[in-house]
């Protein structure tokens, strides 16, 4: 169990991140799929950005 504010921010960040992981994953796989090579560099910017 969690137990200290400090731990729950902590668990919180994490989760936000991978979120946000995920969805650029999931976008930069649709975008790959479209072919659309201009998104594609964005979303990869942005992966890196967040990794």
């Amino acid at each position: 169990m969690i137990t200290s504010r400090t731990e729950v921010i902590k668990k919180a960040r994490e989760a936000h991140r991978e979120s946000i992981r995920r969805s650029l994953q999931h976008r930069l796989e649709v975008a790959r799929a479209n072919g659309d090579q201009n998104l594609i560099r964005q979303l990869e910017a942005e992966m890196k950005y967040f990794s």
